[in-house]
């Protein structure tokens, strides 16, 4: 299998190494992708700001290829379904590739639904990424807010080289219960976002479309029991 990767920053760059023989070709600023470029390629994954999407949207959806998306901050347009499922193709779009992030997710939804008991509880997400993160608040810590179906304040902070921590504090006037997740290394997100890429490309009972990160997981736990 051969996987294209578009943004070779932070973690693009880290998606580079870990496929090592498997890289079909990495595109930047200085080495825009084309469609034909990335026909090339069995799947390609994108690590561009949110910012950049619009300069590389059209070639990838034009390529026709399974896709595996960890930009945030960027509005996907109305029509986007439609288009990707005219060219037959499959793409995975993710706030955080990280696999942990699902065991999260079930957690997250735990909380919410036994919350329910408690006498007015109140819940507050916070996020802190590295400086040089540009969307505030983190793509992820918006999911946390989607996955607790909750009203909660949400805060953000930007400090060094921080690859991502989010917590999520449910409060009460006699108990608080915090839940935290850590981002020890960028390897986890690059590993989650090439198992995905291969999911697309290796499961035939995969539909065109696009999915969420959280259902490509569910979906392939589902298949295996």
């Amino acid at each position: 299998m051969k996987i294209a990767v578009i943004g070779t920053g932070k973690t693009g760059g880290k998606v580079v190494e870990l496929l090592g023989d498997e890289l079909s070709e990495a595109f930047d600023a200085s080495n825009k992708p084309t469609a034909e470029k990335l026909k090339q390629a069995d799947a390609v994954i994108i690590f561009v700001p949110g910012d950049a999407v619009s300069g590389v949207i059209d070639d990838v959806i034009e390529s026709g290829i399974p896709a595996a998306w960890g930009s945030t901050g960027y509005d996907w347009p109305d029509d986007l379904e439609e288009r990707i499922k005219a060219k037959n193709a499959k793409w995975v779009l993710a706030s955080n590739f990280s696999l942990g992030m699902n065991v999260i997710r079930k957690s997250i939804e735990a909380i919410s639904a036994g919350s329910t008991i408690l006498k007015d509880p109140e819940f507050h997400i916070h996020e802190v990424h590295h400086i040089h993160k540009k969307d505030a608040p983190s793509g992820t810590a918006l999911s946390w807010k989607e996955w607790l179906d909750k009203e909660a304040e949400v805060t953000s902070a930007r400090e060094g080289d921080v690859k991502g921590i989010h917590e999520l504090t449910m409060k009460t006037g006699t108990e608080e219960i915090t839940l935290r997740h850590k981002a020890l290394d960028r390897a986890l997100f690059a590993e989650g976002a090439i198992w995905a890429a291969k999911q697309l490309v290796n499961n035939s009972k995969m539909e065109a479309g696009i999915r969420t990160f959280g259902q490509l997981f569910d979906q392939v736990i589902e298949e295996q029991k």
